[in-house]
C-alpha cells in the first residue's frame, strides 16, 4: 500500500476523507514534534503540509520514498523546489481554494480604508468615548479603484467595488482588455492612470516586475489623501515608502495583510494611526480551509495513484533518461522565452520554438519549457509545466514547436514571443558541454551568458550613442559589466549592456528618452 502522510493542521475533512480510501495508508502526524517526523517520513509516498513544515534538505535526505509533496495553500516558500526537482519529487500547491477569502478580505479592508472602523470601534468600546464628528469617513460610492492585476482575485474586486458604485480601473499587461470593458471598468496600459485614483489595490503574484511596483516616485505621484490596500503579497509596496506616505498623510489610510518577512510582530507600520493590519488572514475562512483541505487531498490522492498532479509547479527532469547533451538545451529555453518576455511586456499572443540539429527530437519538451519560461513573469506560481499547455488554450495562447535545417551552428534554438504590439525573437546555442549562449535576438547577432542583471537597448546607429548610455549609467552609480553591440544594414543597432547593479525605473525612462533610442528593456535572468 502507497503512504499519505498528513504533516500539519487541516479542516477536519481532509482526514474523513482520507480515512475513506482503503487502497492507502494514512499517517496523522499533525501533532507529532518535527524531530520525531524526521523518523518517519521515511515511509510516505506524499505529504500534504503547510506553512509548520519545512521540506528543506534535512526534511528532503530523510524522506527516502517521496515521490510527491501537496503544499495546501498558495505559498510555497518553505519548499525547497529546487531540491525536490533534483530528487524526482513533485510540489503541487492549492492555489484558488481562498479566492473568495481573499476577495472579501479586500473589501473589508478597503470600507474600513474609507471610514476608519477599527479605530472608531476601539474609542467607543475600548475608551467608552462617544465623539461622532472624529470620525468622518469617505464614501466608496463614485470612488475611482485603480486595480492592479485583474486575474481570479482582482476581477472580483471589481465585481464587489462595482456594486457599490465605485469605478474601475484596471491595469494588467497579460490579459485580454475585453475582461475589463466587458464588465462596464476602465482599461489602461498607462501605470499612471491608476496613480490619480482615489484607491488602489493589487491582486498580483509576487515577481521581479511586481516587487516595489508602488514605491516612492509612485506614492509622490498619487493624490492626496490617496487609500492602498494589499492583501496579496509583502513586498509589493514598498513597506518604508508606505510608512513614509502614511506618516506625512499623503496616503490618508493603508489596509494591509501582507508583509515582506512574517511574523510582523514588530513592524514600524503598526504604529501607525491610519492604517488597518491583520495577520495574513487572506485565506482564513471556515470556506476556504475547507476547500483548501478536500483539494490538498484529492490531488494527494492522484498523486499517489499516479494519475495525475494538479497544479504541480516543477518538472523534476531525471538526467538518467536524457541524453547528457540535451538538459542544458531545455534549461536555456527556458531562460531565452523569460528574456522575451522581459524585454516585450505586453500581453502574450503566441509562443514559438523553432529548433536545429539533434535536439530536434526534443522540440517539444523545449516548447513546455518556453511557455513557462515566457509566461511566468505574469502568472508567477499560477503557471508550471503540467499545466502550461492548458494555460494557453485557456488564454487563447497559441503555440508551437518546429524543425527547421541546420544553419550555422550545430544545434540552435530560437524562442519567439507574439504579444498584441511585437514580436520578439532569442536564439541560443550550448558550446562544448554545458556553456550556454544567447546569439541573437530580433535578428541581431550577439553573444552573452544568460545570467545576470541587463539592459537591452534598440537604436539608430549614430555617432556617440555609447558615451550617452555611459553617462546615464555612470550618473546612476550603475557599473557596466560588459556591453554586447549587434548591427543591421538598415541603419539599426541593438546592445546588451550587462550590469552589476539593478537599474530604476527613473533610469530607464531616462535612457528611452533618448533621441536615438526605439526602445530600451531591463531583464534579469
Amino acid at each position: 500500500m502507497k503512504t499519505i502522510i498528513v504533516c500539519d493542521a487541516l479542516h477536519p475533512v481532509a482526514l474523513e476523507l482520507l480515512k475513506k480510501e482503503d487502497d492507502i495508508n494514512i499517517i496523522d502526524a499533525v501533532s507529532t514534534p518535527k524531530d520525531e517526523l524526521l523518523k518517519i517520513i521515511g515511509e510516505a509516498d506524499v505529504a500534504i503540509t503547510r506553512s509548520s513544515t519545512d521540506i528543506d534538505e534535512i526534511f528532503l535526505n530523510a524522506a527516502k520514498k517521496l515521490k510527491a509533496v501537496v503544499r495546501a495553500g498558495v505559498g510555497v516558500d518553505n519548499v525547497d523546489i529546487e531540491g525536490c526537482s533534483r530528487r524526482g519529487i513533485i510540489v503541487m500547491n492549492v492555489p484558488t481554494a481562498n479566492t473568495i477569502a481573499a476577495v472579501e478580505l479586500t473589501m473589508a479592508h478597503m470600507l474600513c480604508a474609507a471610514r476608519s472602523f477599527v479605530y472608531a470601534h476601539n474609542d467607543l468600546k475600548e475608551n467608552r468615548i462617544w465623539k461622532r464628528e472624529k470620525w468622518y469617513g469617505v464614501e466608496l460610492f463614485n470612488k475611482n479603484l485603480g486595480i492592479i492585476g485583474f486575474g481570479n482575485i482582482g476581477s472580483r474586486v471589481a465585481t464587489r467595488a462595482k456594486s457599490f458604485g465605485m469605478n474601475i480601473i484596471a491595469y494588467d499587461p497579460y490579459i485580454d482588455p475585453a475582461k475589463v470593458l466587458d464588465m462596464g471598468g476602465a482599461y489602461t496600459t498607462n501605470f499612471d492612470d491608476i496613480l490619480k485614483c482615489d484607491f488602489i489595490t493589487i491582486h498580483t503574484p509576487k515577481t521581479s516586475e511586481t516587487t516595489n511596483i508602488i514605491d516612492k516616485t509612485e506614492i509622490d505621484k498619487m493624490k492626496d489623501g490617496v487609500r492602498l490596500i494589499n492583501c496579496a503579497r509583502g513586498g509589493l509596496y514598498n513597506e518604508k515608502a508606505l510608512e513614509d506616505g502614511l506618516k506625512s498623510g499623503k496616503i490618508a489610510f493603508a489596509g494591509i495583510d501582507v508583509f515582506s518577512k512574517e511574523p510582523a510582530t514588530n513592524h514600524p507600520l503598526l504604529d501607525l494611526p491610519n492604517i488597518s493590519v491583520t495577520a495574513h488572514l487572506g485565506a482564513n475562512t471556515l470556506e476556504s480551509q475547507q476547500n483548501i483541505a478536500i483539494q490538498a487531498v484529492e490531488q494527494a490522492l492522484s498523486a499517489v495513484r499516479s494519475i495525475s498532479y494538479p497544479n504541480a509547479l516543477n518538472l523534476p527532469i531525471k538526467t538518467e533518461d536524457l541524453p547528457p547533451f540535451v538538459e542544458p538545451y531545455i534549461e536555456l529555453t527556458s531562460k531565452m522565452a523569460f528574456l522575451a518576455a522581459q524585454i516585450n511586456k505586453k500581453a502574450i499572443k503566441s509562443i514559438s520554438v523553432e529548433v536545429q540539429g539533434e535536439i530536434s527530437d526534443y522540440k517539444d519538451s523545449m516548447l513546455t519549457f518556453a511557455i513557462v519560461g515566457a509566461l511566468k513573469e505574469s502568472f508567477g506560481e499560477n503557471i508550471n509545466y503540467v499545466n502550461a499547455n492548458f494555460v494557453c488554450d485557456e488564454k487563447g495562447i497559441s503555440y508551437d514547436a518546429t524543425i527547421s535545417p541546420v544553419s550555422g551552428y550545430k544545434n540552435k534554438i530560437s524562442v519567439k514571443i507574439t504579444t498584441e504590439m511585437d514580436t520578439t525573437v532569442v536564439s541560443g546555442t550550448v558550446f562544448n558541454e554545458n556553456e550556454q549562449r544567447i546569439v541573437g535576438i530580433n535578428g541581431f547577432k550577439t553573444d552573452f551568458k544568460p545570467k545576470g542583471k541587463m539592459i537591452v537597448f534598440k537604436n539608430n546607429d549614430v555617432p556617440g550613442v555609447i558615451a550617452q548610455i555611459s553617462s546615464i549609467l555612470a550618473s546612476s552609480g550603475i557599473n557596466i559589466a560588459d556591453f554586447r553591440l549587434g548591427r543591421d544594414d538598415h541603419g539599426k543597432a541593438l546592445a546588451v549592456i550587462l550590469i552589476d547593479e539593478k537599474i530604476s525605473k527613473e533610469t530607464l525612462l531616462e535612457l528611452n528618452a533618448l533621441d536615438t533610442c526605439l526602445w530600451a528593456s531591463y531583464a534579469v535572468l
